[in-house]
C-alpha cells in the first residue's frame, strides 16, 4: 500500500528516508490535502529510469519492425543485455 505523507512532515528528513528506503516504493506527498509530490530513493530512481528507458527501446524497436527495419535477434538482445545490465 503506498505511504502517502503531509508536506508538512519533510521537516524530519531523517525519518523520511528511512520511510523511503524501508518501503521500497515512492512515498506520495500531499499539500493541502492533495497530491503534490513524490519521493523515493535514489536506487529505485535509477531502477525505474532504467525500466523506463528499456521500455522506450522496445516500443522504437517494435515501430522499426512494423516498418520492415529489421535486425537479427541474438545480436540484438545482446546489445540490449549489456545496456541493461539484465
Amino acid at each position: 500500500m503506498p505511504q502517502i505523507i503531509p508536506i508538512k512532515d519533510l521537516k524530519n528528513t531523517a525519518e523520511i528516508s528511512e520511510l523511503v528506503h524501508a518501503s521500497e516504493e515512492p512515498v506520495y506527498i500531499t499539500k493541502n490535502g492533495y497530491g503534490d509530490m513524490v519521493i523515493m530513493s535514489v536506487e529505485m530512481y535509477e531502477s525505474t529510469m532504467k525500466r523506463l528507458n528499456m521500455y522506450r527501446e522496445l516500443e522504437l524497436s517494435e515501430r522499426q519492425i512494423e516498418s520492415g527495419k529489421v535486425k537479427v535477434a541474438r545480436q540484438s538482445l545482446g546489445k540490449l543485455k549489456e545496456k541493461y545490465e539484465l
